[in-house]
């Protein structure tokens, strides 16, 4: 008996340990990418605005990030008077932690993923849906006024751009013929979706941004009105996890965006000198580029108000997504490729 409890034991610590180590594989490299794109964001703003940007802090200021991170550190945490302590320090940790659990089926090469779920994509829409539930419970934990009123807008935001995600997805799953990430990949050797979906990658992406609170569409934080939004009340480590998880949302949605039109981990041609790239190399350059255009579109574009923002989702891309959908639909089983 003692022997067989060894011998199990000893498998599950080994698993146990698998599964640790794959998770850590790619949380560490999407925390360090996180950190060091605040510290990119700033220098090329800098840039485009005709600034330096942070340059002081260690060679070329590579040292930023982690001079922001101790000062948060050892800042004082503040609880508002009135405030629900526990849902005030949970709400933080929620919005991080389902920022990092969009990793779970992200395919970033060939094999390299965390779980090949066949039904991944449902993953996460439900992952991206339960985004919400930490900001209205920041702006209500908060007794503010201004956190909820950032939390409502921000709540309103997300469930508006999500539906036009959804059907935009779901055009890109038809032709996939398939809800497995990595399958929706393969399906793309040779043809891209972003060629065939076009319009619809360029809606995708404008709903990425407003899914993720960026400019111009970070109405929820907007400080002219509502000081810093939900966040208003935050201070020390949890307005870190708040900012840490809007960064790392970026980053997802920027892989899920290559994921679904740019390929994933192919390369643009399959000639030798690209094929001699690994594919992990080839997703992250396609992430730093929607990225790029991330960082770009805040340096340049102003705000939207408000109405035009809800406008733009319910009566512009919401039509849009909805014709393009039947329209691919048509198409599939007109060819016979959707014919079961």
């Amino acid at each position: 008996m003692a022997e067989f409890l060894n011998t199990h034991l000893g498998l599950y610590a080994g698993t146990l340990i698998f599964i640790v180590g794959k998770i850590l594989l790619f949380v560490i490299p999407v925390a360090l990418s996180m950190a060091f794109l605040t510290l990119i964001e700033r220098r090329v703003i800098g840039a485009m605005q005709l600034r330096i940007g942070p340059n002081v802090i260690g060679p070329f200021g590579l040292l930023q990030p982690f001079a922001d991170a101790v000062k948060l550190l050892f800042k004082e945490t503040v609880i508002p008077t009135g405030a629900s302590p526990v849902v005030f320090f949970l709400a933080p940790m929620v919005t991080f932690s389902l920022a990092l659990l969009g990793w779970a089926v992200m395919p970033v090469s060939a094999g390299w993923y965390i779980s090949n779920l066949n039904v991944g994509v449902l993953y996460l829409f439900a992952i991206s849906s339960l985004g919400v539930y930490g900001i209205v419970m920041a702006g209500w934990a908060s007794n503010s006024r201004y956190a909820f009123l950032g939390a409502m807008r921000s709540a309103a935001q997300m469930v508006s751009y999500e539906v036009s995600i959804g059907f935009i997805m779901i055009s890109v799953l038809l032709s996939a013929g398939s809800l497995n990430l990595t399958k929706v990949v393969e399906a793309q050797q040779g043809l891209w979706y972003f060629i065939p979906h076009f319009p619809m990658f360029i809606v995708f992406f404008i709903s990425i941004l407003a899914e993720t609170n960026r400019h111009p569409f970070d109405l929820p934080e907007a400080e002219s009105e509502l000081v810093a939004g939900f966040m208003t009340e935050y201070s020390s480590m949890s307005f870190a996890l708040f900012f840490l998880g809007e960064y790392i949302n970026m980053i997802a949605m920027s892989g899920l965006a290559t994921t679904l039109f740019l390929g994933g981990w192919l390369p643009p041609v399959n000639i030798a000198p690209f094929t001699w790239i690994p594919g992990v190399i080839w997703f992250a350059l396609k992430v730093a580029l929607c990225l790029f255009v991330f960082i770009w579109v805040r340096a340049t574009l102003p705000r939207y108000r408000y109405d035009q923002l809800m406008r733009l989702g319910w009566k512009v891309f919401l039509p849009l997504s909805l014709v393009w959908l039947i329209l691919t639909s048509g198409f599939l089983v007109y060819s016979g490729k959707l014919a079961h």
